[in-house]
């Protein structure tokens, strides 16, 4: 089995790649971060990505909506330190098919990979609660009318400006024009109606687009 390994911690890497590669499987690559995530993907054709949510430049749940409509056959595992309801219900929404959390994986990851390659969901046992609540949340009360959706684009654009990018410092990673950042700016600002840097960073925070950390 082919595996794409994904985190911005080195050390995290080496241990993660040590647990899969005793099993038998094989580690066909590492990414620091999620746009690497996505080049490598593309390029070493992994069965499975171990994907780290809390990444600078692009997180781990916007890497997982992008792969998964380039690389529909992948299987993503999300891993985090952070059992947020947010966080476990973006990643699963985006598309991935297990959520690992960091301080069991060392347990748990071959048990994730197994399970997903069968077709199967994984959830971390200590979080698996935190589904059932929101199934039921969602079931017996009425939706909460949520702010206006955010492109793909958008959130990137935003993540990049939370983590203290300039305009043109976006232009130049996204390739794209300095007032088309403007543009994108403008539009995640009304969208959410929020008016300063300050602002939309604690917004990034809280949804998990960045940990600024």
């Amino acid at each position: 089995m082919n595996i794409l390994v994904v985190d911005d911690h080195r050390m995290m890497r080496d241990g993660l790649r040590a647990i899969l590669e005793k099993e038998g499987w094989t580690v066909v690559g590492e990414a620091a971060s999620g746009r690497e995530a996505v080049v490598l993907a593309h390029r070493l054709q992994p069965e499975v990505v171990v994907m780290d949510i809390s990444m600078p430049d692009l997180n781990g749940i916007d890497a997982t909506v992008r792969l998964l409509a380039e690389l529909p056959r992948l299987k993503i595992i999300g891993l985090s330190m952070n059992s947020d309801r947010r966080y476990v219900m973006a990643m699963f929404k985006a598309g991935a098919v297990g959520y690992l959390l960091k301080n069991s994986a060392a347990e748990e990851l071959i048990q994730a990979v197994r399970a997903v390659m069968d077709d199967l969901t994984y959830v971390s046992p200590s979080i698996g609660s935190i589904l059932v609540d929101t199934y039921v949340a969602d079931a017996s009360g009425p939706t909460e009318k949520a702010t206006k959706t955010l492109s793909l684009r958008e959130r990137e654009v935003l993540q990049l400006l939370a983590e203290g990018q300039s305009s043109k410092d976006i232009a130049t990673l996204l390739k794209i024009a300095v007032p088309t950042v403007e543009t994108h700016r403008r539009q995640i600002m009304d969208k959410l109606n929020l008016r300063t840097i300050a602002a939309l960073t604690k917004y990034a925070i809280r949804e998990g687009l960045t940990t600024l950390g």
